[in-house]
């Protein structure tokens, strides 16, 4: 029952363009055809017969500029008539070849099928409402007219029909070739349609893979952050912020200090900000595409003590790193330790220090 309605459903499903549903049940149906030459069934094959000179009749009228149309009853009818004689034509084969010769020449739709199904799921949406995503809409998009797009999905059901026939005397080298072909044909095709929930499904698998980078990066701002909380000089927080920086996929930043009345040092406007860089020199990150992430200096008891803006060059490699991290705890405990540095009596230093680029302390 299950295989029935799926079949039945799916040709109805790729029945969105004049001739395409007709034409690739053609092919479909000569595989039956064969199949049930090949054991012998003499209704199987007037059947099968039957139906494809049915279809080849219809699709006279039905290509492009099609003059009558399938309709639900007409897909879903050819669909229900193929499911059966799947199921009638392989009841004398081995178990992998009955199913797997009505897979294979069921190639285009239950690819389709399957397709429209994993894309509603992964965005969210209900699997049964419809969308101009299916393969000939992509082909559509892609530049290809109405006819050209028929004619390429027609050559795709013919390579899924042909390499269906091969198993029917399947060896180890002809089902390996087969499983292969298949396999290796899909992936390439899915990956030219360019549907992005499946990018993102690699971009996470991507992820997975360099979860390890991820979580070294991660740990290197959770140490920042509970170093920070026990700095009790400007020496040690400036070391802090370096190494922590150093060590993950960021690729400069600036500290820009706000004073406060009860701060116990004085320093100058360009005393008043830290940079660091991987780079010999700051502004040598301003000649690249890059972003840049301010975050502001807020301390616990409210009292704003500046901003850290982190820069960070584009590049085909995602961040390795939680973001949350940098947003959530780390401004109010760095603005914490600014606060506690620069209000402490035997913390003062002296404004040559905030002017030296770190570059030395990175090396």
């Amino acid at each position: 029952m299950l295989w029935v309605v799926a079949v039945t459903n799916a040709f109805n499903l790729i029945d969105g363009l004049d001739g395409l549903a007709a034409g690739s049940a053609l092919f479909s149906t000569m595989v039956f055809f064969v199949c049930a030459m090949v054991n012998h069934s003499w209704l199987g094959s007037l059947m099968s017969v039957t139906l494809a000179g049915a279809i080849l009749g219809f699709l006279r009228f039905n290509f492009n500029p099609a003059t009558i149309f399938l309709g639900d009853s007409g897909s879903l009818f050819i669909g229900f008539m193929l499911s059966a004689l799947a199921l009638a034509g392989e009841q004398k084969a081995p178990t992998f070849v009955a199913v797997a010769i009505p897979v294979v020449s069921f190639g285009l739709p239950i690819l389709e099928t399957l397709l429209s199904i994993s894309r509603r799921l992964i965005s969210g949406r209900p699997i049964f409402t419809s969308d101009r995503e299916h393969i000939h809409h992509k082909l559509l998009q892609m530049g290809f007219s109405h006819r050209q797009v028929v004619i390429v999905l027609y050559a795709v059901s013919g390579v899924f029909a042909m390499l269906s026939l091969f198993l029917l005397w399947p060896t180890g080298s002809t089902l390996g070739l087969v499983l292969a072909v298949v396999g290796t044909g899909v992936w390439l095709g899915v990956q030219h349609l360019n549907y992005p929930e499946f990018g993102e499904l690699r971009r996470v698998a991507q992820r997975t893979i360099d979860q390890r980078q991820i979580v070294i990066n991660n740990l290197s701002v959770r140490r920042a952050i509970e170093e920070l909380k026990v700095a009790r000089d400007y020496a040690q927080l400036r070391s802090v912020l370096v190494a922590a920086f150093n060590s993950n996929d960021f690729d400069a930043f600036e500290l820009h200090l706000r004073p406060l009345p009860g701060d116990r040092t004085v320093f100058g406007e360009s005393a008043s900000h830290l940079h660091w860089s991987k780079f010999p020199h700051m502004a040598a990150i301003s000649s690249q595409p890059s972003w840049k992430l301010t975050l502001d200096l807020v301390t616990t008891s409210k009292q704003p003590r500046g901003s850290l803006v982190v820069y960070r060059i584009y590049s085909r490699r995602d961040l390795q790193l939680d973001v949350n991290l940098l947003t959530s705890e780390f401004p109010a405990i760095l603005a914490d330790a600014l606060e506690r540095v620069l209000t402490a009596p035997d913390a003062l230093v002296p404004a040559a220090q905030f002017d030296s680029p770190l570059r030395a302390a990175n090396l």
